[in-house]
């Protein structure tokens, strides 16, 4: 199957990504014409399945250790499984194809728990990572080939599994005249260097860390529930930043580390933001104020990121940002005041859908594990080479 599949010079491939905001499935159908540095790819259709509340608040459990089980973790592999292949079976009818049209299937996955260091007190808790689906669920249920389970390879490897996007970022975004920052906001934050007729070596990629993480989770409780996320960042624009809270946040010690360094749910997910809700009631910050102190955190966080571990390295004019992130014209404002020399756009302005980008780069990835073609980066990751990432479930 593998051979039939790296002859064809063209492939349809969808790609899935369920981010740690864990707002939903999205699925991307894309075309795909070569491979590796030389790949063109084309988006066909885009669609988000999203999770219901409780479903959603399920894998917040799963993401937390103490709400945890093993037998919770064992089912939701399977149901979400199953809910990938729901996802793939609805964006290939709205695309007005039908599954036998489809040649692959690319899956990232949901991250449940993330270790990119070795534990120095416990010789038990070693690098790992942990993402659910299972792949052969979705094979079997679309009767399609799935690539998945990227991580592993890279950690395999020396590597932190993480961030991934940036082998793709470098393939769609580099220039030959402007250094340029591909910044993903998604649960977590992201972001590629890119420098100016940059090579592949010289990219810079770290997690910057929370994206819509904090603040989604501030507006659920805030909110008793009724909301899950700052739509365009209208609450945290009636608030104002608390200058004294945003600097302690910041003393996170994620934030000094120099790259390569990745973080998740394991330091930034439920359990801290509510500690740092109750720090904001605590010194009686409206619900308007603590929304806005937190989208603050995640501006500060990235150009701080920036102005630590890029900028000394390199010229940047531009900042492209994706995610659900980018529609948040709050936290866009933030960043624009606090980067005045650079250009702050959308990834939609180049031609690819910042909605769509992480599912499309995971379609990316899958067909060079077909071609057998590395699709990390080093650089990013600090694995110790090139490595081809993925694992193929058949139908």
């Amino acid at each position: 199957m593998i051979g039939s599949l790296s002859s064809k010079p063209s492939k349809l491939v969808v790609g899935l990504m369920s981010g740690t905001s864990l707002d939903g499935i999205d699925a991307a159908v894309v075309r795909i014409d070569g491979a590796g540095d030389a790949s063109r790819i084309e988006l066909v259709q885009f669609a988000t399945e999203p999770y219901d509340d409780a479903l959603r608040e399920k894998l917040k459990e799963l993401c937390t250790p103490d709400r945890s089980g093993t037998d919770r973790v064992c089912a939701m592999n399977f149901l979400l499984g199953a809910r990938f292949a729901d996802a793939v079976r609805k964006v290939v009818a709205e695309a007005g194809l039908a599954l036998a049209d489809i040649d692959l299937v690319a899956s990232h996955g949901q991250t449940i728990w993330h270790i990119p260091e070795d534990d120095a007190n416990d010789p038990y808790l070693v690098r790992s990572t942990l993402q659910i689906g299972d792949l052969s669920v979705i094979a079997k249920e679309t009767g399609l080939p799935v690539v998945g389970d990227f991580r592993t390879a890279d950690m395999a490897v020396g590597g932190q599994g993480a961030p991934l996007v940036p082998y793709a970022d470098f393939i769609l975004f580099r220039d030959p005249v402007r250094g340029r920052i591909a910044q993903n906001i998604g649960g977590i934050g992201n972001c590629t260097a890119i420098p100016a007729a940059g090579r592949p070596e010289e990219v810079i990629a770290f997690d910057t860390g929370p994206g819509n993480m904090l603040i989604d989770q501030a507006v659920y409780q805030l909110s008793g529930g009724r909301k899950t996320y700052d739509d365009g960042g209208a609450w945290a624009a009636e608030g104002k930043a608390d200058a004294a809270l945003l600097e302690e946040m910041l003393r996170h010690p994620y934030f000094r580390r120099p790259p390569a360094k990745t973080t998740g749910r394991e330091a930034f997910g439920k359990a801290y933001a509510a500690e740092w809700l109750g720090r904001a009631a605590a010194v009686g910050l409206s619900a308007a104020d603590t929304v806005a102190t937190f989208t603050a955190f995640t501006a500060r966080s990235i150009a701080d990121g920036y102005r630590d571990f890029v900028f000394p390295a390199m010229a940047v004019q531009d900042v492209i940002v994706s995610g659900g992130g980018m529609h948040n014209a709050t936290l866009l404002r933030m960043l624009a005041e606090l980067l005045p020399d650079q250009t702050i756009g959308r990834s939609d302005a180049m031609g690819i859908s910042g909605d769509a980008k992480e599912a499309m780069i995971f379609a990316l990835f899958a067909n060079n594990l077909i071609h057998g073609i590395p699709n990390n980066l080093p650089a990013a990751t600090g694995a110790s080479r090139e490595t081809v990432m993925g694992k193929l479930a058949l139908p």
